[in-house]
């Protein structure tokens, strides 16, 4: 640790993601590893890579905490914060298991071959998991495009934050021009880093399904605004020949390309992301996924609760050799995106054509064992709340906050054809 810089617990308290670590009536947890303190460092590097000054407001450790600050979310223990992902054990082990959507409650009997008899699929499902080994019923759920990891220890050394799985030619870029960030991501990893590159003066154009639009649209209004405001809005129905042209155009102009899809499904629509990065010289394609693009996690979902879990978080913060616990609230998600958002500034700078494949779980592993966390540190009870007492030293256990959400997100495919029309798509 530098002279003058924030013991890593310290960090962690003021950050607000603390307050969601632990069981709802204990003291909350500290990290493990120096989780705010690399993100820090990681928006240190954005700010020195932006041609722009950054919003004052913006403060990387509190980005673990912004979803969780508008939605009013607390600790749960093996519950995550946001209700969605459960750590439930197995007759070997616990595994963390996210049923979001409707669909893949509709797919637990399936799952776990059970009788569809429309009772509490929580319960069902922690029933039949006490008698079935963790990695079975796992590898099953992710066959069946189920989100769900084992709760494995963190590995022994950091994997690297990202991959560059595929590089191209060069371009240099005149420094008055405004690169343009095709944002084809969805919930909030991937939104989150194409915001950031809007906030260091790129010109960002949120691209989204007529069919399948971002989902966290049906969510909180105020969390999609924060990580959406201020790009244009285009729908596309994707399963039109002539829209996904349109697609491949827009990609075509792009100086950035942010999306959080599986390959195959971008296959699909006729783009090979290293294809194009080999074809357009200086795209940067930023690729953002629960395991990466290599098999066999490149078919795995993943979500950023569970993406962390299989990083070994949960089995840290929780009881030694016991119960693991969620580290934050799909912590994964804010460290990905603001480790994406730095790296793809740094090759957009650089004028590079690559592809940077950000794995949710890498990243959450990465972050954790970049350096020393608390192991000195001690949580204390104080005044109806909590303190941690680190390097003689003492910092309140602070609450989760948000930035000021300063308007709204364009309504879904507002600027299609002002956006079309302009670009020549």
């Amino acid at each position: 640790m530098e002279r003058g810089e924030l013991h890593p617990a310290l960090e962690w308290a003021r950050s607000g993601a603390m307050e969601l670590c632990g069981w709802p009536d204990g003291p909350p947890r500290l990290a493990p590893g120096p989780l705010a303190t690399w993100l820090r460092g990681e928006l240190d590097a954005l700010r020195a890579l932006a041609p722009v000054a950054l919003p004052a407001d913006l403060d990387g450790p509190a980005l673990l905490g912004e979803r969780a600050a508008l939605l009013g979310l607390g600790r749960r223990g093996t519950v995550a914060p946001g209700g969605a992902c459960r750590l439930l054990p197995a007759a070997d082990g616990w595994i963390a298991v996210a049923l979001a959507r409707p669909d893949d409650l509709a797919l637990v009997p399936a799952w776990l071959e059970l009788a569809d008899d429309g009772g509490d699929a929580w319960a069902a499902v922690a029933a039949a998991l006490r008698e079935r080994r963790a990695d079975e019923v796992v590898a099953r759920a992710r066959l069946l495009g189920l989100a769900a990891a084992e709760a494995l220890p963190l590995p022994h050394a950091p994997p690297p934050p990202h991959r560059v799985a595929a590089r191209g030619a060069t371009r240099r870029r005149d420094g008055g021009v405004t690169p343009l960030v095709l944002d084809l991501s969805a919930l909030w990893a991937g939104p989150l880093c194409a915001q950031l590159l809007a906030q260091t003066g790129a010109r960002v154009v949120k691209v989204e399904s007529a069919a399948r639009p971002d989902g966290a649209r049906a969510g909180s209004a105020a969390f999609f605004d924060l990580l959406n405001a201020g790009k244009a809005s285009v729908r596309l129905d994707l399963g039109a020949p002539q829209d996904r042209d349109r697609l491949r155009r827009l990609v075509a102009r792009a100086d950035v390309v942010v999306e959080s899809s599986r390959p195959r499904a971008l296959r699909q629509l006729g783009l090979e992301a290293e294809s194009l990065v080999g074809e357009h010289a200086g795209l940067v394609w930023v690729a953002i996924s629960g395991h990466g693009r290599l098999e066999p996690g490149a078919g795995w979902i993943a979500y950023g609760d569970d993406a962390a879990v299989a990083a070994g978080l949960a089995a840290a913060t929780g009881e030694p050799e016991g119960t693991p616990l969620f580290c934050g609230d799909a912590i994964a998600d804010p460290l990905a995106g603001l480790h994406a958002a730095a790296s793809a500034l740094a090759a957009l700078r650089a004028g590079e054509a690559v592809l940077l494949d950000v794995a949710l779980r890498e990243v959450a592993a990465h972050a954790a064992l970049s350096g020393e966390g608390g192991q000195d540190a001690r949580v204390l009870p104080v005044d109806g709340g909590f303190e941690v007492l680190a390097a003689g030293r003492r910092e309140r256990v602070a609450r989760p906050r948000a930035r000021r959400v300063r308007s709204a997100a364009r309504p879904l495919g507002a600027d299609t054809h002002a956006v079309l029309r302009e670009l020549g798509c």
